[in-house]
């Protein structure tokens, strides 16, 4: 434990160091920035900035880097030495504020969307000093905000930074009608990663695995998942090891690493954090998996976070668990008795304007090639958007509703019935593992992200639209006397929930009634990522982000160009890799093993010419028109593909790779992978399923 303690936030330049090595003038101002959006001065830059250089020198730093998030997805980093040549030959090592506050990326070759022109290269960084810089690999990594020249946010930070600030300014605004003063509102986060580890040499035989994260090709193992074995099940050794160098260097990061278990799937693992402020919270999320990728190779393992690496076992998401706080109190926690807390049931009531007003856009933040192959699989929640309560939350709800009186029982004791058990309590509500927007006690458990996905738009989303819903509480409540105000507030609930309860259901949301439901209560229900993305750039997304100032128009439609763009790019690759493998490694397999069984099958008849030939004739037929299937498929794919690189604009490019191609690749894998099951297994080019999921 003490080693622990000692190794915790050793790399990060957090407030415990701040307040160690800066003035204490300096300490405050800086504070005062980060905690209540003052300005920075350059002269206060100027001391963080000397302070910080020393302090990275000292722990190993040779470089630092503006570390930011283009709207790919991922991080970004460009490395700069400390040096500075002088006079006599050597060197000092200098790093000024203006370094620290800013640099200068070619903006030029990461997606715009449409806001920069290939020949517009300049761009900045700018220093986002409420997230900690930190020291990876000998360099002082300094968390920053992405533009171009222009001023055009690049980057999934800026917009996420300014989310918080309008969810911040309007629940203050519903803050001051309970008599509260100003308080510093923060969205807080927990994001949960899964994650699948095979072994390194599997994923080297794997193009696809290479090329796309996932295998186009394979089929079903003996055993998957189906004795459910694996869940919670003793960690193996090499695994173990691997989640042990994870913790360490995550501490050391200062990432608060909490769980880690097997998932459901074999091969399939899980870490969570405890909460943080979403900013950080997402900025050591995505350090948390760049760290998973390079550590799992000290192992000989390769760490796979595509949401659907393997067909026929569950796929990996990134569980968004989401809550405001208001100087370190939850705003949602609900109390013991949430019928009486009046200021828990308008933020209640905001969460779920919000959500039931903007589904399609929450929707839409979840979309990803990767992600469709996941959501609605009976392992992850459906692509329709819809919230669970629990139980007696749901009762409080339904009471309000329908305007009458609900007293909560609070907690029951749970007794197992032997003696030496101690008796504990029952939460007030069960988990929906089906639903999308989950109520988990004191926050919002939102499931559908997948786990490659950066989570900024998801967290950007719902901020904007839950400021929306408080701005609209505190502009009908702030004309109302103090002697009105409890009545009127409790009104406005319940109209609100009368207004928005088609978005929660507290079912199954694999039950095949459910999207039949869903329809007759007006849900939207995309299925794929071309049917989602379009809903980004409707009036009324455009008109939300406006109001709060989080993305002008420019930038709300060059976000909906990078996604598409990414998301038919994506496509491209996987049809690619699919027309490849099967022309160079599954064909060629399949006409072998045909080839050899025929030889084998002419030779026992010159021998034996009544010998019963009839399994082998049966199998090399089998080949034979499982070959001229999938030449056939492959035929039909490769015209399908290039119809769709003449197709010019991108939406309908993406509704062709969606209901067009999507289905001929579906036909194309299975006709592969009845074959697999087929053909020897010397003869096989790749991996199967069973090796690569059951590794020793």
């Amino acid at each position: 434990m003490a080693k622990v303690q000692e190794i915790y936030g050793k790399l990060v330049f957090d407030e415990h160091t701040m307040q160690e090595r800066l003035p204490s003038a300096t300490y405050k101002q800086l504070m005062r920035t980060i905690k209540e959006g003052e300005p920075l001065d350059i002269e206060v830059a100027n001391v963080v900035a000397h302070a910080m250089k020393e302090w990275a020198i000292e722990e190993g730093a040779t470089h630092y880097t503006h570390w930011f998030q283009p709207l790919s997805g991922i991080t970004s980093e460009k490395h700069d030495s400390f040096i500075d040549p002088i006079d006599d030959g050597h060197a000092i090592m200098s790093f000024s504020g203006k370094e620290l506050i800013q640099g200068e990326p070619d903006a030029s070759s990461f997606p715009s969307g449409g806001l920069r022109a290939t020949f517009e290269a300049r761009g900045y960084t700018a220093w986002d000093p409420t997230s900690f810089a930190f020291i990876k690999d000998e360099v002082l990594c300094i968390p920053t905000a992405f533009c171009s020249y222009n001023g055009e946010a690049l980057d999934k930070k800026t917009p996420l930074l300014r989310s918080m600030r309008a969810v911040h300014e309007q629940a203050n605004r519903v803050l001051a009608l309970f008599g509260e003063p100003h308080q510093r509102v923060v969205a807080t986060v927990g994001a949960e990663q899964e994650y699948f580890l095979i072994s390194e040499d599997d994923y080297k035989k794997r193009l696809d695995l290479m090329l796309t994260g996932r295998t186009l090709f394979g089929y079903a193992p003996c055993k998957g998942q189906e004795l459910e074995d694996h869940y919670f099940g003793a960690i193996r050794p090499t695994v173990n090891n691997f989640m042990k160098e994870l913790d360490d260097e995550l501490w050391k990061l200062g990432v608060p690493a909490k769980t880690k278990h097997n998932e459901v799937a074999p091969c399939q693992h899980e870490l969570a954090p405890l909460f943080a402020n979403a900013n950080r919270a997402i900025d050591q999320n995505l350090l948390t998996m760049e760290e998973m990728r390079l550590l799992a190779s000290h192992y000989n393992l390769v760490c796979l976070e595509h949401e659907k690496p393997f067909e026929h076992i569950n796929g990996s998401g990134k569980h968004n668990n989401w809550s405001l706080a208001a100087d370190g109190k939850n705003l949602l926690e609900p109390g013991d008795h949430p019928m009486s807390n009046l200021r828990f049931l308008v933020f209640l009531a905001g969460v779920i304007q919000a959500v039931d007003d903007y589904q399609e856009l929450l929707r839409m933040t979840a979309a990803s090639a990767g992600n469709d192959h996941r959501l609605g699989a009976n392992e992850a929640p459906p692509a329709i958007v819809s919230m669970f309560l629990g139980d007696d939350l749901g009762q409080v709800v339904d009471a309000l509703i329908q305007d009458k009186d609900y007293t909560s029982h609070g907690p029951t004791e749970m007794d197992l019935g032997v003696a030496e058990l101690p008796n504990f309590l029952q939460d007030n509500s069960d988990r929906n593992r089906t639903s999308p927007f989950a109520f988990t006690g004191n926050k919002f458990e939102f499931r559908m992200p997948g786990s490659e996905q950066n989570l900024s738009d998801a967290n950007m989303v719902l901020n904007t639209a839950m400021a929306r819903s408080l701005k609209k509480f505190a502009d009908e409540m702030e004309g109302v006397g103090e002697d009105g105000f409890r009545s009127a507030a409790l009104a406005y609930v319940k109209r609100t929930l009368r207004d928005h309860q088609r978005i929660i259901f507290n079912g199954d949301g694999y039950s095949d009634e459910w999207p039949e439901e869903a329809h007759r209560r007006g849900l939207a229900d995309h299925r794929t990522t071309a049917d989602a993305l379009p809903c980004l750039v409707d009036q009324k997304s455009i008109d939300l982000f406006s109001e709060f100032n989080v993305l002008d128009e420019a930038e709300v439609r060059s976000r909906y160009e990078v996604k598409l763009e990414k998301y038919n790019k994506t496509m491209n690759i996987e049809i690619r890799t699919m027309k490849r493998l099967v022309r160079r490694d599954y064909l060629p397999a399949i006409n072998r093993f045909a080839a050899e069984i025929a030889e084998n099958t002419w030779k026992i008849k010159q021998m034996l010419p009544d010998a019963p030939v009839e399994p082998q004739e049966k199998k090399l037929k089998t080949l034979v028109d499982g070959a001229a299937k999938i030449n056939e498929l492959l035929s039909r794919l490769h015209e399908l593909h290039y119809a769709s690189l003449e197709v010019a604009d991108q939406q309908e490019r993406a509704n062709m790779n969606a209901h067009q191609i999507i289905p001929v690749m579906d036909d194309l894998r299975d006709a592969v992978d009845a074959m697999e099951i087929i053909v020897a297994r010397e003869q096989w080019p790749v991996p199967t399923y069973n090796e690569i999921l059951f590794y020793a």
